[in-house]
């Protein structure tokens, strides 16, 4: 159950792409309403180094960069935020190898997705908000999830 996983929390990822920009901002928002006690560690893992460089500007304790990184940490992950594409091979204009989306869906990782509907699928269900709001959202149950 989630409420007794909430305790158990350590290792929090951040996984995204292209420029970095979505992982930074969930980055900063989690770390602006985290308690200074709170002793989970955010990994900031980028399919390139320019979503790497970014997040790690936001804020986030670890940072690695490609394939290799996202699969190793996806392992041992409590917590899994990113774009809906991270479960999608070839998503993020190919930057999501299928073996990434293989290790973050196989990952007991509790995940928050971002539902963005680009590069050609359309989330059902989703409104049709700003980016902005979705990122909110993102933190919000990242709050809930953390108990915080």
């Amino acid at each position: 159950m989630l409420s007794e996983r909430v305790h158990q929390i350590k290792k929090i990822v951040v996984i995204d792409g292209q420029g970095g920009r979505m992982g930074k901002s969930i980055i900063e928002q989690l770390k602006k309403g985290c308690p200074e006690d709170f002793p989970a560690e955010i990994y900031a893992l980028g399919t390139n180094s320019a979503a790497t460089q970014a997040m790690m500007k936001g804020g986030a304790d670890f940072g690695a960069t490609g394939e290799n990184p996202i699969i190793i940490n996806s392992q041992d992950a409590d917590l899994i935020i990113g774009p809906i594409g991270i479960l999608m091979a070839n998503a993020l204009l190919g930057e999501i190898t299928p073996a990434i989306s293989v290790a973050v869906g196989s990952s007991k990782a509790y995940k928050i997705l971002v539902p963005v509907n680009r590069c050609n699928h359309h989330i059902v269900g989703c409104q049709d908000a700003p980016l902005g709001e979705y990122l909110r959202q993102v933190c919000q149950e990242a709050a809930r999830v953390l108990a915080f």
